[in-house]
């Protein structure tokens, strides 16, 4: 009987905590950073990554044929005009100089000889020992022979040339930027052994997408940010590509830069701005913002009730860290800009203040 009585007051016990109602959980107040929607003054203005370069930058190769045997000069390294570069095995071109030489000697006796043979025939013709027709023989055979002694001094030329060839020197004063060919290789005539980019004009070059290239035109001054340095120079736009690449898609740009002392190979911040214009977009960071069902939206603080609730939005586009706002917002309202993924509709919020300042 005991313990019937004790199972039904643990049963009663139990139904009297069952239907009582579940204890209010207070949702937190969260202190937030609000930003005052204002129309803004829109600059269009575009950031594109360009290297600096020098205007002229030639792939330097012998004329001639050959095997490499040394080279002078290194990556990175400053060169003189008429400084020697590389030079090639030159033995096959130095004895056709001396065959050249050999050929040259030959010509010059026949030359003589001929000389002298219508030195002789022509006195003979004075006394009228022989006809006039042998005599025009004898002239004939002396002007063939004076042609190929001139050739022969051609050839010779054309071979001091070719040993000449075999060294490669520096036609303008710049820097080495590449190195294309190695010691022990052998190389065609024409092919490159190294890059010289020339002292002189320097020039940013940089691509640009085409949905943006119409905010370029040759001849429009562009501002230029050196990444080593804080610098900002001017640079006025040379060349625009006709076609783009067809791998990226983009079309390469070049800008004349003002100041001819700038590193090559620097990095650079190309900027391109527009016409300042008013417009009645709103401008909000991009943490302000946020997907909510397929939607864009914001969170609005109502002043007098301290809680927030969500206003959806329509984005135009994006500026640096900052999107464009169409519609959806007016001046005055204040908009949550960060922390807006913990919040929940119509939950209590406070200003942020941070210690020691404003909020």
């Amino acid at each position: 009987m005991y313990r019937i009585q004790t199972a039904l007051c643990i049963t009663g016990v139990s139904l009297l905590l069952a239907c009582s109602p579940a204890p209010n959980v207070q949702v937190p107040i969260r202190a937030v950073k609000v930003l005052q929607v204002s129309e803004s003054i829109l600059t269009p203005q575009a950031e594109f990554a360009g290297e600096v370069r020098a205007r002229v930058e030639a792939r330097v190769g012998f004329r001639v044929a050959g095997k490499l045997t040394a080279r002078y000069v290194e990556l990175g390294q400053r060169v003189k005009a008429g400084q020697l570069l590389a030079e090639m095995d030159a033995q096959d071109y130095r004895l056709s100089v001396d065959g050249a030489k050999a050929s040259v000697a030959a010509a010059q006796t026949n030359r003589d000889l001929a000389a002298a043979d219508f030195k002789r025939y022509k006195e003979l013709r004075d006394k009228e020992f022989i006809s006039g027709a042998e005599l025009e023989r004898r002239e004939s055979s002396l002007k063939a022979a004076q042609s190929q002694f001139e050739q022969a001094q051609a050839q010779l030329s054309t071979q001091r040339n070719q040993l000449t060839y075999s060294k490669l020197f520096a036609d303008k004063s710049g820097v080495v930027t590449g190195l294309e060919a190695e010691v022990g290789q052998v190389l065609s005539a024409g092919m490159p052994v190294l890059r010289l980019a020339q002292d002189g004009v320097r020039e940013v070059a940089f691509a640009v997408p085409e949905d943006r290239l119409s905010l370029v035109k040759p001849g429009q001054v562009l501002k230029v940010k050196l990444w080593g340095g804080q610098q900002t120079l001017s640079a006025k736009v040379q060349d625009v590509a006709a076609s783009a690449d067809p791998v990226t898609r983009t079309f390469l740009v070049k800008a004349t830069l003002d100041d001819m002392k700038v590193p090559l190979g620097s990095t650079a911040t190309v900027l391109i701005s527009g016409e300042k214009t008013v417009t009645k977009n709103i401008v909000l960071p991009t943490s302000a913002v946020r997907q909510e069902g397929g939607k864009t939206s914001v969170w609005v603080v109502e002043p007098a009730s301290m809680t927030v609730r969500s206003q959806a939005i329509e984005v135009s586009g994006m500026q640096d860290n900052t999107v464009v706002i169409s519609s959806g917002l007016q001046p005055g309202q204040q908009v949550v800009t960060a922390g807006v993924h913990v919040l929940s509709e119509g939950q209590k919020v406070s200003y942020f203040q941070p210690v020691g300042g404003q909020p």
